[in-house]
């Protein structure tokens, strides 16, 4: 890993040029952005179609090689879209694409390479035209999904359920289990009398977070300066 040699304040206009991206060109193709996102080279970020609905305090990731999409494709106007509530992690390369409804609740966490849908898009023997029936895709809170998964059109998560990586998920996944595999199947039972941590939990205090980390962030750039940082480009040191 190469040492960040930015000044403080370098790093701190850095972030507000993310912001204003942010405010500008991917908020406007939202139906609601909540207060306190995260969001992480948003350019990488794709939105097609509407609506798309995000909650408060989401940790949304993109990256240059792996483009996050959140893509809703319908000719109808009374879909519900894509909703996504509050303290999700969304990870580098998701796709989310919907027909008509997917639902990602609170503290939902969301690997790198998962992919979501609510339809084949085709039909099975009309192959020239979407499917006429309509299906959903439902997350219940606290879900993990893990690298590189799959679910499928009319699929429920339960509550808490981690779904293992490069699973296929074809049917319903019921509360706090483990399941993995292609088809996905229950492979074990959480403890329930063991207590479960959410983001949402860990992370509701924004300003004390903010502020946590804005000083992590000061310790760790101290003693950069703007020279060294150009020096840096240059001649990069191990």
């Amino acid at each position: 890993m190469i040492k960040d040699y930015r000044p403080y304040y370098i790093k701190k206009a850095w972030y507000r040029l993310q912001h204003l991206y942010i405010r500008h060109k991917l908020a406007p193709q939202l139906t609601s952005l909540g207060k306190h996102p995260f969001i992480v080279k948003p350019w990488h970020i794709e939105i097609f179609g509407g609506p798309v609905s995000i909650g408060n305090n989401v940790t949304l990731l993109g990256c240059s090689d792996k483009k996050t999409r959140l893509t809703v494709w319908s000719d109808r106007k009374d879909i519900r879209g894509i909703t996504i509530g509050d303290h999700v992690l969304i990870s580098p390369g998701v796709r989310i694409s919907a027909a008509n409804n997917i639902s990602i609740a609170d503290s939902c966490m969301l690997a790198s390479h998962v992919y979501i849908t609510d339809s084949d898009w085709h039909g099975i023997y009309d192959r020239s035209m979407p499917p006429k029936e309509k299906s959903f895709v439902v997350l219940e809170e606290n879900v993990w999904v893990g690298d590189s998964s799959i679910i499928c059109k009319g699929v429920t998560i339960g509550k808490n359920s981690i779904i293992g990586a490069g699973s296929v998920v074809t049917s319903d996944v019921p509360a706090n289990v483990i399941a993995a595999g292609n088809p996905a199947k229950i492979i074990k039972k959480l403890v329930l009398d063991k207590p479960i941590i959410t983001r949402k939990d860990r992370f509701s205090d924004t300003d004390t977070m903010t502020q946590a980390l804005v000083s992590a962030e000061k310790e760790f750039l101290k003693g950069n300066t703007l020279l060294g940082w150009i020096r840096s480009w240059f001649f990069p040191k191990k």
